[in-house]
C-alpha cells in the first residue's frame, strides 16, 4: 500500500510538471524563442557567410534621384534593361517591381521600357499573388482563363506533384495576380512572384519558392532565375523539398496554406545601408549606358556583369514617401531592402545554401531529457553543486547551439532555459516535499523509541548537538508493576509482551497529557521527567496528577484483564523533585538525553517503599510543599532511605482534591 501511495504522489507531480511544460514551451514558442532565435540568426548565421560575388543588385536608391527628379520616366528602366542587353552579357537578370499600369501623359517612355523588356530574353520580371477580396469583382472578370493560361506561359515550367495540397487540409490559397498592363504583360518573357511572408513576430525569415493561385502553382522570381539560368523548365513538388529535374537541386520546404515556403539563410551585411549583396546605384548603370552610346567611356564597365546574376530593384529613402522604400524587418536587420531579401533568397538557391533545424520530435525528447537530467543531478548532488552543474550544462548547450547556429542548423534557444529552471523549481520542490515526509517519518519512528518532546528539541537545535546540559529543577517519576517476575515465569514470552505493550501504550498518553515525558522504559518501570524539556512551572503538581489518573487508568486495565484471564496487576508510582541536570549524556557518536543526579536516585527508591508500605502513590517532602493544599496523604515519617545519613519524611497520596478546571 505504501508503495501505491508513493508512486500516485510521483505521477501526480510528473502530471502537473508536464502541463507547467508544455505550457511554458508554448509561451515560450510564442514570444521568447523568436527573440532568441532572431539574436542568433543575426550574431552567428548571417556573420559567418559573405554574399558570392556572382550576384550583384541594381537599386533605385536616393542617389539615382541625382540623375532626375522622381517620379521617373519609365524609359529610364529602359535604359537599365538595355545596358544589359546591348553592352554585357549576365547569366540573368531579375526585376523586382511591379508595373501595374500605363502612365497615360507619357506613353511613349512607356513604350520604350516595354520594349526593353521584350529584348530581354533573360529577365524574369516580378508579380504578386493577393488573397481572397485583394481585387474588386470587375477586376476579377477581366482576368480571365485564357489570361491566366497566357500567364501559365510567362512562368514557363512544368510540375510534377508527389502529394495533394487539399489533402493535407490547406485550404486558403491566393486567389487573384497583381494586375499587368496589356503592352507590358506581351512583352514579359518570364515571370515570378516577389511575395514576402512576414511571421507572426513581423519578421521575414523565410520565401515562398511556389506559390498556389486558384489551385496552380507558380515559382518564386528567384526560382524562375534559377531555372532560366540552368535552362531549366521542370520541378517535382514533395510534401518537404522542391526538386528541379535537370539539375537535381533539392530545396527544403515546409508547406503553408498560401504555397512552399524556405527558410532564408542571410549573408553579413557589407554595406553601411543594410546591403549584403554588391550594390550598384540605378543612376550609375543608366549613365554609363548613356556613355556607352556616346562613345565615352562608363562609369561602371559592363564587363563586371559578365555571367553574374543580377537583381534590380527599389529602395529609396530621402523622400519619404510610402511604396517608394522597399523594406523588411528580417533577423538581421529591422530595415532589409526588399532587392536584397530577393538576392539572398536567389543565393540560397544557386549555392545551396540552406538552412535546417531540430523537428518538433528531437526537442520534445530534448526536452524530456533535461528534465530527467534536472531531476537526477538535484536528486544527487547538494544545491550548491547541482545549481552549478546544471548552469554549466546549460553554457555547454549554449556554446553547442552557437555551433550549431553558425553551421546553419537551427536549435531552440530560450525554452531549454525555460525547461531547466522550471523542472528544478519542481525537483526541488518534489525533493523537499520528499524529504519532508522522510524526515516526518523518521520523527514518527523515532518517537517510538524516544519521547516526541526530546525528539522535538533535537529536531530544532539539530546544528547544536553535543554533550553537555544544564542544572534544574525538576520532578521525577518512576513507576513499577508489583510481582512481574513472579508473573513471568507463569506467562509465556509473548503473553508478557502483550500485556506490557498494551499497560504502556495506555500511560504514554496519560503521561504526555501532563506535559511529561518519558525519559526510558526499564523492563516493566518507567521513569518519566515533568519540567523538562518542556517547560512547566507546575510540574510537581502535574507529575502527581499524571501518578493519579495512572492509577485509575490500571484499576480499569486490571478489570479488563481478568475478565480476559490475564493475572492481576498493581503498580506503584514514587515522585521526587529536586535540582538535576538535565542534558546529553554518552559519547560523540552515541548520545543519550536524561536526567541525572540524587534527586533521581531518590525518586526511584521512594518507589520502591510501595512494596515496603503496601501502598500505590508515594512523594517525597519536596514534592509535597507544592501539593499539600490539593491532597489527602498519609505521613511516614523518620523513614530511612538507602544512601542517606539523614531520615526523612515520605507522603502517601490517597486523593487529590481537585475540580475538572484545575
Amino acid at each position: 500500500m505504501k508503495q501505491f501511495k508513493d508512486a500516485g504522489f510521483f505521477i501526480k507531480a510528473f502530471l502537473l510538471l508536464f502541463f507547467f511544460v508544455i505550457v511554458a514551451i508554448i509561451c515560450s514558442y510564442s514570444f521568447l524563442e523568436p527573440m532568441a532565435q532572431k539574436q542568433m540568426i543575426k550574431a552567428y548565421t548571417a556573420n559567418t557567410k559573405i554574399s558570392s560575388e556572382d550576384v550583384v543588385i541594381v537599386v533605385i536608391d536616393d542617389k539615382s534621384l541625382s540623375y532626375h527628379r522622381w517620379p521617373w520616366p519609365r524609359e529610364f528602366y529602359g535604359k537599365i534593361l538595355n545596358y544589359f542587353n546591348d553592352y554585357t552579357n549576365p547569366k540573368v537578370v531579375g526585376f523586382d517591381a511591379l508595373i501595374q499600369n500605363v502612365d497615360k501623359d507619357n506613353i511613349a517612355s512607356d513604350l520604350k521600357f516595354f520594349d526593353a523588356i521584350g529584348k530581354s530574353k533573360k529577365l524574369v520580371v516580378g508579380f504578386a499573388p493577393a488573397a481572397e477580396g485583394a481585387f474588386s469583382k470587375e477586376r476579377n472578370e477581366k482576368y480571365t482563363e485564357d489570361f491566366y493560361k497566357k500567364f501559365a506561359i510567362k512562368t514557363n515550367i512544368k510540375y510534377s506533384q508527389m502529394y495533394t495540397n487539399e489533402a493535407n487540409g490547406y485550404g486558403r490559397y491566393y486567389t487573384g495576380i497583381s494586375e499587368y498592363p496589356k503592352q507590358y504583360f506581351d512583352k514579359v518573357h518570364y515571370t515570378g512572384s516577389v511575395s514576402q511572408p512576414i511571421n507572426l513576430w513581423g519578421y521575414a525569415t523565410s520565401m515562398e519558392q511556389v506559390v498556389i493561385v486558384n489551385g496552380k502553382y507558380y515559382p518564386s522570381l528567384a526560382l524562375r532565375m534559377y531555372l532560366l539560368a540552368n535552362n531549366a523548365d521542370s520541378i517535382t513538388l514533395y510534401p518537404d523539398r522542391i526538386k528541379v529535374d535537370k539539375t537535381g537541386l533539392e530545396i527544403p520546404t515546409v508547406v503553408v496554406p498560401a504555397g512552399m515556403e524556405t527558410p532564408l539563410r542571410f549573408y553579413k551585411q557589407i554595406h553601411k545601408d543594410g546591403y549584403t549583396h554588391k550594390k550598384y546605384s540605378a543612376s550609375d548603370i543608366i549613365q554609363s549606358y548613356d556613355n556607352l552610346r556616346k562613345g565615352l567611356k562608363p562609369i561602371i564597365d559592363p564587363k563586371e556583369f559578365e555571367g553574374k546574376s543580377v537583381i534590380i530593384g527599389g529602395n529609396i529613402k530621402a523622400m519619404g514617401i510610402v511604396g517608394l522604400e522597399d523594406v523588411t524587418p528580417t533577423p538581421i536587420m529591422e530595415r532589409h531592402p526588399g532587392v536584397d531579401i530577393q538576392a539572398t533568397n536567389y543565393e540560397n538557391l544557386i549555392n545551396e545554401d540552406f538552412v535546417s533545424g531540430s523537428d518538433i520530435f528531437t526537442e520534445l525528447f530534448l526536452y524530456g531529457m533535461i528534465i530527467i537530467l534536472v531531476f537526477i543531478v538535484i536528486h544527487k548532488l547538494p544545491i550548491f553543486g547541482a545549481i552549478l552543474a546544471l548552469i554549466c550544462t546549460f553554457i555547454a548547450y549554449l556554446i553547442f547551439a552557437m555551433y550549431s547556429f553558425a553551421n546553419t542548423y537551427y536549435v531552440p534557444i530560450a525554452t531549454p532555459l525555460i525547461v531547466m529552471i522550471l523542472s528544478s523549481i519542481f525537483a526541488y520542490s518534489y525533493r523537499s516535499i520528499v524529504e519532508g515526509r522522510n524526515k516526518e517519518k523518521i520523527k514518527q519512528a523515532m518517537g517510538k523509541y524516544i519521547s516526541q518532546d526530546v525528539m522535538q528539541n533535537v529536531v530544532q537545535n539539530i546544528d547544536d548537538i553535543k554533550l553537555g546540559g544544564k542544572r534544574a529543577v525538576v520532578t521525577v517519576l518512576f513507576s513499577d508493576i508489583r510481582g512481574f517476575t513472579s508473573m513471568s515465569e507463569k506467562l509465556s514470552a509473548e503473553d508478557v509482551s502483550k500485556i506490557l505493550n498494551e499497560y504502556f501504550s495506555e500511560m504514554e498518553p496519560i503521561i504526555t497529557k501532563y506535559n511529561g515525558v518519558i525519559n526510558k522504559f526499564i523492563g516493566d518501570a518507567v521513569m518519566a521527567i515533568f519540567g523538562e524539556p518542556v517547560q512547566d512551572l507546575n510540574h510537581p503538581i502535574n507529575a502527581v496528577k499524571c501518578a493519579y489518573e495512572m492509577l485509575k487508568k490500571v484499576e480499569e486495565l486490571r478489570e479488563k484483564w481478568l475478565f480476559e484471564g490475564k493475572p492481576k496487576i498493581e503498580i506503584g508510582i514514587g515522585i521526587n523533585t529536586g535540582e538535576a541536570f538535565v542534558g546529553n549524556i554518552g559519547s560523540e557518536k552515541r548520545l543519550e538525553y536524561t536526567v541525572i543526579g540524587d534527586t533521581v536516585n531518590l525518586a526511584s527508591r521512594i518507589e520502591g517503599y510501595n512494596k515496603v508500605y503496601h501502598t500505590n502513590l508515594l512523594v517525597s517532602s519536596s514534592t509535597y510543599s507544592y501539593i499539600s493544599n490539593i491532597a489527602d496523604v498519609i505521613k511516614i515519617g523518620d523513614v530511612q532511605i538507602r544512601g542517606k545519613s539523614k531520615k526523612m519524611d515520605i507522603y502517601e497520596i490517597l486523593h487529590l482534591n481537585i475540580s475538572k478546571d484545575q
